[in-house]
C-alpha cells in the first residue's frame, strides 16, 4: 500500500467529481433556457392569434356588433396553433362605426418551472389595434 502522502495526490476520479458538482448547474440552465423557449413560444403565436382576429374585427363591421364580437374571437381561436384560448380569454373593444378602432386583447397562463420547482409564472398579454373598415 502507498504512503499516505502519495494517496492524498492522487488525481483519479477528479473528473468525476467536477461533474457531479457542474452537472446539476448545466441541467437547470437547460431547462431554464427551455422553459423559457416553450414560453416565448406561446406569446408569438398568441401575438399572431391576436392579429389574425383584429383584421377579421376590422372588416367585420357590416355583421353587427354581436356578430362581429363572436366572429372575432372565433378567428382568435382558430388562429392558435399550440395554445389553447377560451372566449373569456379573448376581449374585443369597439364602437364598430368606419374609421373607429377596434382593440383585441388576449391572456393565456404561462409557467416556468426547473425540476418542478416554479420559477416564474403570470399571463402573457397582447393587444391589436386595427381600423374598422
Amino acid at each position: 500500500m502507498p504512503p499516505i502522502a502519495a494517496r492524498t495526490r492522487d488525481e483519479r476520479g477528479q473528473a468525476l467529481v467536477e461533474l457531479a458538482i457542474v452537472m446539476p448547474v448545466l441541467a437547470a440552465l437547460l431547462l431554464g433556457i427551455l422553459q423559457f423557449g416553450i414560453a416565448f413560444n406561446h406569446y408569438l403565436s398568441l401575438t399572431d392569434a391576436v392579429r389574425a382576429g383584429a383584421r377579421t374585427a376590422a372588416v367585420s363591421r357590416h355583421l353587427g356588433a354581436g356578430a362581429a364580437v363572436s366572429a372575432t374571437k372565433s378567428a382568435v381561436e382558430d388562429a392558435t396553433s399550440d395554445i389553447t384560448l377560451t372566449d373569456s380569454q379573448v376581449t374585443v373593444t369597439s364602437t364598430w362605426t368606419q374609421g373607429s378602432q377596434v382593440i383585441v386583447t388576449a391572456t393565456y397562463p404561462y409557467s416556468i418551472s426547473i425540476f418542478g420547482l416554479p420559477v416564474k409564472a403570470g399571463n402573457l398579454t397582447s393587444t391589436t389595434k386595427e381600423r374598422v373598415e
